[in-house]
C-alpha cells in the first residue's frame, strides 16, 4: 500500500506505543503534621501532596484533610517507642491552615481500636452505653459516646455469679453518664475537654456516681466526634499552637547523618592512670 493513500501510517510510529510514565514522586512534596499544644509529641507526622500547579494550590488541598494517629504515639515525648497504656486509643486531627511546610491541626474526634472494644465485652454482666450532644465554651459541639459494664458486688457469694442489672436500673445508669458528660464538657473548652479525654478523668466521675444505682466496671468515652466548629479564627488557632513560631520544620525527623556532629569530648579532661 502506498504510504500516500493511508495518512495515518505517518502519524505517531507504530500502533499502540505506550507513552513514557514518569515517577510520580516528583511532583508531590512533604508537608509537616503539627500536633496542638495538648499533645507531647508536636511533629505527629508527615503528609504527602501534588505541588503547586496551575490554578490547583498545594495548601488549598491540605486544607480539611484528617489524620488519624494513635494516642500512643502522640502522648510520649520519645522519639522512639510509644505509651502502650494510651496505644488503643486513636486521634483524629484535622488540617485547619498551612504555613510554609507545617501544616496546624485541630482536634477533630477520638476513637478507640475493636480489639479494645472486643476485650471488655464478656458473659453475666450488663453494658450501659449513651452518647450526648454538648456544647464547648469556645463554640464547639462535639457528640460523646461513653460505655460501661455492670460489676460483681464487693459483698456477694464468692461463687460465680452473674451480675445482671434490672431495666430500670439501666436508665438511671445511662441518665447519669449523660449528665455527668453534658455538665463536666459544657463548662469546659475543646483543649480543656482533650486533656479530660486523655487522662480519663470524666469516666472516673461517672463511675463515683453510678455505683449508687449499681457498681460499674470499664466505664470509658469510647468515642468523641467534632459535628459542628466555629467559624475560622487564626488567632484562636495558633494559641492551640503556641510555641511553633521558632520551631524547625520536622526538626526532631532528620536522619541522623543530617545532624551536624558536635565533639563531645573537645571539653573533657584528660583522666590520671
Amino acid at each position: 500500500m502506498a504510504v500516500g493513500k493511508n495518512k495515518r501510517l505517518t502519524r505517531g510510529g507504530k500502533k499502540g506505543a505506550k507513552k513514557k510514565v514518569g515517577d510520580p514522586f516528583l511532583k508531590k512534596e512533604w508537608y509537616v503534621l503539627k500536633a496542638p499544644v495538648m499533645f507531647k509529641k508536636r511533629n505527629a507526622g508527615m503528609t504527602l501532596v501534588s505541588k503547586t500547579q496551575g490554578t490547583k494550590i498545594a495548601s488549598l488541598s491540605l486544607k480539611g484533610r484528617v489524620a488519624e494517629i494513635s494516642l500512643g504515639d502522640l502522648y510520649t515525648s520519645e522519639p522512639a517507642g510509644q505509651d502502650e497504656d494510651q496505644g488503643f486509643k486513636k486521634v483524629k486531627l484535622s488540617i485547619e491552615d498551612v504555613q510554609e511546610k507545617k501544616c496546624l491541626t485541630d482536634f477533630h474526634g477520638m476513637s478507640f481500636t475493636r480489639d479494645k472494644l472486643c476485650f471488655f465485652i464478656r458473659k453475666w454482666q450488663s453494658l450501659i452505653e449513651g452518647s450526648v450532644d454538648v456544647k464547648t465554651t469556645d463554640g464547639y459541639v462535639i457528640r460523646v459516646f461513653c460505655i460501661g459494664f455492670t460489676n460483681v458486688p464487693e459483698k456477694s457469694q464468692t461463687r460465680k455469679t452473674n451480675c445482671y442489672a434490672q431495666t430500670s436500673q439501666i436508665r438511671k445508669l445511662r441518665k447519669r453518664m449523660v449528665d455527668t458528660i453534658s455538665e463536666e464538657c459544657g463548662k469546659s473548652s475543646l483543649k480543656e475537654n482533650v486533656k479530660k479525654f486523655i487522662a480519663s478523668s470524666i469516666e472516673k466521675d461517672i463511675t463515683k456516681k453510678c455505683n449508687r444505682v449499681f457498681p460499674l466496671k470499664d466505664v470509658w468515652i469510647r468515642k468523641v466526634k467534632v459535628l459542628k466548629k466555629p467559624k475560622f479564627d487564626i488567632s484562636k488557632l495558633m494559641e492551640v499552637h503556641a510555641g511553633d513560631a521558632g520551631d524547625d520544620v520536622g526538626a526532631d525527623m532528620l536522619r541522623p547523618e543530617e545532624e551536624e556532629a558536635t565533639n563531645l569530648l573537645a571539653g573533657a579532661e584528660p583522666t590520671e592512670e
